[in-house]
């Protein structure tokens, strides 16, 4: 006796309408019009949803040349790169801060960091980042050179900057003031407010990361 075609199979699984349109990279739609016509068998479960056995979307697969088409279509999808974020910290405690705070967001920004200015100075030769988080105020470096110092420089002119810094308006002004791009939080800032910017410069550039990652 042959057994009914919903009948659980670990060898040959059953999917859905929806898993099936999937595999061969076309519409929900087409599928239901194949099961209908007789083109793609199926059955049903006790409850009345059909089902499709993968054998017979294999097979249907291969027949067509359906399974090239849909692995043909993922090839042309863009791969999106992650942001590359650079975080220039003025110790190693500061930094560590930061990456925390942007934890949730791997995936669609790479983490880059340096606990001093030396190293961040080196990291920006080596690779120019999308996003650079920086502290004004470090012991081998003067921040407010280096970023006005990147300003000039062409490599660097669609670096997008978060500085943080102890120093008032007036103070950074008396400094000569920084370049426009360059945004400033005054400290004490809270972690979450460097995970906003970044959130914000996702949303600017259209890559704003899915809900989940943001729990």
């Amino acid at each position: 006796m042959s057994r009914p075609h919903f009948a659980p199979d670990p060898l040959d699984p059953l999917l859905t309408t929806r898993e099936a349109a999937m595999r061969l990279g076309v519409s929900l739609r087409t599928v239901q019009l194949w099961v209908e016509a007789g083109t793609l068998p199926a059955g049903r479960t006790p409850g009345g949803h059909r089902r499709i056995r993968l054998s017979a979307v294999e097979a249907l697969a291969q027949r067509s040349g359906l399974r090239a088409a849909a692995q043909s279509s993922q090839s042309l999808q863009p791969v999106i790169t992650p942001l590359d974020v650079l975080l220039v910290a003025a110790s190693v405690d500061q930094l560590q801060v930061w990456q925390e705070a942007l934890m949730p967001l791997n995936g669609v920004i790479a983490v880059r960091g340096a606990n001093n200015g030396y190293t961040g100075l080196l990291q920006l030769g080596r690779k120019t980042p999308d996003l650079l988080i920086t502290d004004l105020a470090m012991p081998d470096i003067d921040g407010y050179a280096m970023l006005l110092t990147l300003a000039g420089l062409h490599d660097y002119s669609a670096l997008r900057v978060l500085a943080i810094t102890a120093h008032t308006p007036q103070q950074i002004a008396e400094r000569g003031g920084l370049p426009e791009r360059v945004r400033v939080l005054h400290q004490p800032v809270p972690a979450i407010a460097v995970r906003t910017w970044v959130e914000g410069e996702l949303a600017r550039l259209g890559r704003t990361p899915h809900p989940a990652l943001l729990g």
